[in-house]
């Protein structure tokens, strides 16, 4: 007997070149609390209406994260942070005045206006206003904040092209927005402010040095939160990880990758002596920024690569290369 449905028992999931027309189609969706993934100069967020805590319910269960886990909300205009915070420190002015539109992130003490699933219960919501047409238009025509973590898995390696986004997440999204590969390449810088300090929450595309001008010295907050209460996304102890094993360079190494398929993430044109079946520079000249943009995306290329190993080299960690080996860390923790 042929048995007909109505609609479709699997969700389509649509990816489209993100044009006016196209932004335009999934500010729309996110008006309706659908999920849409979207470019932002960092990696790609999964966005749903920041303020209709049932579409933000979607982004926890398409991603698998824990709900203890907050969000981050993306604006499209300074003015805007006064709708969601009740901080007007002359601090925070100076701070978005220099990096807004940009790869910071601030946590600040939440109006009620705020879902406290957005937040995960914490009095503090974490706002940003990300430096990408796209994703400054998707937030202007659907009319409010967009919250969204990167357009991943939870615990998996961020997404710095479409197609990344469509490997993990498939037809879990409503509506995907190809905007080309992120210009950053790893995720906001966050700033917090704990017992009137200024603390670090989360190294990022913007170095601490730069924010340091402005700010003096920025105490980093340690040491990592429990998984019971992180103030903000990335502080949990393992996280950006491919689904293969990877590990730092040592002195075992060769006795490790005997008999095995082993990918190399080498920092820079520096490194010889062994053997690898698939090898990817960073960067060639050792510059941070291209490496910063590169890092997922190599990541990516290796874990999709038949490798029973990933092998990779650490970078100075100064400037960029502090964020860089915040996910490094993080990524191999989970194998160890």
């Amino acid at each position: 007997m042929l048995i007909k449905f109505e609609k479709p028992i699997y969700k389509i999931m649509e990816l489209l070149e993100a044009t006016p027309e196209n932004i335009k189609k999934a500010a729309g969706l996110l008006k309706k609390g659908k999920l849409v993934a979207f470019p932002t100069e960092t990696v790609y967020g999964l966005g749903a209406n920041g303020l209709n805590p049932l579409a933000v319910t979607k982004i926890f269960e398409a991603k698998n994260r824990p709900s203890f886990n907050p969000l981050i909300l993306h604006i499209a205009g300074k003015s805007d942070l006064t709708k969601l915070t009740s901080t007007t420190d002359e601090i925070i002015e100076k701070l978005t005045g220099k990096f807004w539109p940009g790869p910071l992130t601030l946590v600040l003490p939440k109006k009620n206006i705020v879902p406290d699933i957005v937040t995960a219960g914490n009095p503090t919501v974490a706002v940003r206003m990300p430096g990408h047409p796209v994703a400054l238009k998707l937030i202007e025509l659907s009319g409010t904040p967009i919250a969204a973590p990167s357009a991943n898995l939870f615990g998996q390696l961020s997404p710095t092209t479409a197609g990344h986004v469509v490997k993990q997440l498939g037809n879990k999204v409503d509506l995907i927005l190809d905007g080309g590969k992120c210009k950053v390449g790893v995720e906001s810088t966050i700033i917090g402010f704990v017992d009137g300090e200024i603390v670090l929450l989360r190294p990022g595309g913007i170095p601490v040095e730069e924010i340091e001008k402005i700010t003096g010295k920025i105490k980093k907050f340690s040491p990592e939160d429990t998984d019971s209460n992180p103030l903000s996304p990335g502080r949990l102890p393992f996280h950006y990880s491919p689904a293969i094993p990877i590990r730092f360079f040592d002195e075992k190494i060769e006795k490790e990758i005997t008999g095995k398929k082993v990918g190399a993430l080498l920092f820079k044109k520096s490194h010889t002596g062994t053997n690898f079946n698939k090898v990817i520079y960073l960067s060639e000249n050792g510059d941070l920024h291209e490496a910063a943009a590169n890092l997922f995306y190599a990541l990516h290329e290796l874990e999709t690569a038949d490798l029973d190993l990933i092998y990779v080299e650490p970078v100075p960690e100064k400037g960029l290369g502090i964020a860089i080996m915040d996910r490094l860390k993080k990524a191999v923790k989970k194998y160890t």
